[in-house]
């Protein structure tokens, strides 16, 4: 019976960091539709890995107080974030080379990328270090999948780009933006 339970641990701590993950992925893909190189893809992804990480443990330690603090205004902030991103790379996009559009390769762009990417991963390390799980595990798994899920989102929208053109800026930015929209409402 205790088996169970700990394979039924592992297997909820894996379903919710896919689904954590699919942040990473999706928005990866609106970043990869821009143009990538596979270095920044790497960078950008060990990035987003590290930030599953640590933002987990921020909110298993943070517990249960904070979480009816945080919780909405934190999904806000992420939303009106990707909101900015989106609405730049749109705009960026439709101005051509008058407008210079946010670096993804430079310190800061990867930083804003991560933190929107991983935002609901403190909300979730809040709830899961209310029920005690292992927190080791947890952020472990955490850092992997949104390692993974980033890669993969970046190298299909670096695929799908070629494809596209000039284009592919202003697809990224409307996925971005969308899922600003989605965070928000």
């Amino acid at each position: 019976m205790i088996e169970s339970m700990h394979a039924g641990q592992l297997l909820t701590l894996i379903i919710i960091a896919v689904a954590l993950g699919m942040d990473a992925f999706s928005l990866g893909v609106g970043i990869g539709l821009k143009g990538i190189r596979l270095l920044d893809i790497l960078k950008l992804s060990a990035v987003i890995a590290l930030f599953h990480i640590i933002m987990p443990l921020m909110g298993i330690f943070t517990g249960e107080y904070v979480s009816t603090l945080l919780g909405n205004v934190a999904t806000t902030a992420a939303g009106a974030l990707l909101l900015l991103l989106g609405g730049h790379m749109i705009y960026s996009s439709l101005r051509g080379d008058a407008v210079e559009s946010i670096d993804y390769r430079s310190g800061w762009g990867i930083l804003v990328f991560a933190l929107s990417v991983s935002i609901d991963s403190f909300s979730v390390g809040i709830s899961l270090g209310m029920f005690e799980a292992d927190m080791l595990l947890t952020v472990l798994l955490f850092g992997i999948a949104g390692g993974i899920m980033s890669v993969l989102g970046l190298l299909l929208g670096r695929r799908v780009s070629s494809s596209l053109g000039g284009y592919g800026e202003a697809c990224g930015g409307v996925i971005l933006f969308t899922f600003g929209l989605m965070f928000i409402f």
